[in-house]
């Protein structure tokens, strides 16, 4: 059994895609996944699958959310494996330390070329700072998220994949859930 963990894409914001978290859980166990646990109310499972990659398991969570929960949304799955290596990719280790609300991970489909980087560099009017890693994107906002203008579709449109962001914190709690579920 493999440890993952999965993110749903723009759950749980106000009236749009709502999905209970014990709903989530019931669904990931209905589809065969095991031990699964949710965390905070805007879209973190993680749970064990066996002979599925993350990308199979991004696809067969897709399709079976619309039919069984009613709700089209994007997973982003990582194992536990590539959230330890996430972590330690950090490129801003002294913001997690000190301002880790501020840091944003933004888990992506696909890794985005170095000209979509750039592009995304360029779109930047605020004191953000940005650095992708692989299928990641490190992001401080230093005056907060919500009085950015570097949102998500900005962010997505520059890169040219789609993705979802957690905050340090939550980055964070997500490994400890993944290191007791290993154990």
């Amino acid at each position: 059994m493999t440890t993952h963990v999965a993110l749903l894409r723009a759950v749980n914001l106000g009236p749009h895609n709502p999905v209970a978290m014990s709903e989530l859980r019931e669904f990931l166990g209905a589809l065969g996944l095991l031990e699964a646990r949710t965390l905070l109310q805007s879209g973190n499972a993680v749970f064990g699958a066996a002979g599925l990659t993350p990308a199979a398991l991004e696809r067969r969570l897709e399709a079976e959310a619309v039919g069984r929960l009613g709700l089209t949304t994007t997973f982003f799955v990582r194992t536990a494996k590539e959230w330890r290596a996430l972590v330690a990719a950090n490129p801003f280790p002294d913001e997690a330390v000190r301002d880790p609300g501020h840091l944003l991970v933004l888990c992506l489909k696909a890794a985005p070329t170095p000209a979509a980087v750039a592009a995304l560099q360029a779109s930047i009017k605020g004191r953000e700072v940005v650095r992708v890693v692989g299928r990641q994107a490190y992001a401080v906002y230093p005056d907060g998220v919500g009085h950015s203008r570097l949102t998500i579709a900005v962010i997505e449109k520059a890169l040219g994949t789609r993705g979802t962001g957690r905050n340090w914190n939550t980055v964070m709690k997500l490994a400890a859930a993944t290191e007791v579920m290993s154990a």
